[in-house]
């Protein structure tokens, strides 16, 4: 089952209108920006998940507390070959704090032949 089927069930992740911040190069120097489709945390809504590629049948997604998200700025949509669209944003996390990268997989016997 793709990671995106599982993830839709917590909600989409609501994004709020980006300002541009004052001093760009000082966000850069305090700051690291992580690109993806924005959902809710299916368990916790202090936290955000966030898909890197949603489409791609080898994804991952990166999990981050809301308050170490100091800025969010909305990217273009990115669509499926159905028409299905997914909004994408990059958010910018505080260095030094904690988030996870997940990459699920299948679990399958593999047999060489």
């Amino acid at each position: 089952m793709p990671i995106t089927t599982l993830l839709q069930e917590a909600g989409k992740f609501e994004i709020e209108v980006y300002k541009r911040p004052k001093n760009l190069e000082s966000l850069k120097k305090t700051h690291i920006p992580f690109s993806g489709a924005p959902l809710k945390h299916p368990n916790d809504p202090e936290k955000i998940i966030l898909v890197a590629d949603p489409y791609s049948t080898h994804t991952f997604y990166y999990e981050f507390i809301i308050g170490d998200i100091s800025c969010m700025e909305e990217l273009p949509s990115i669509v499926n070959m159905e028409g299905e669209s997914i909004p994408m944003a990059r958010v910018w996390v505080k260095k030094r704090s904690v988030g996870i990268r997940c990459s699920p997989f299948l679990v399958e016997d593999i047999r060489i032949l």
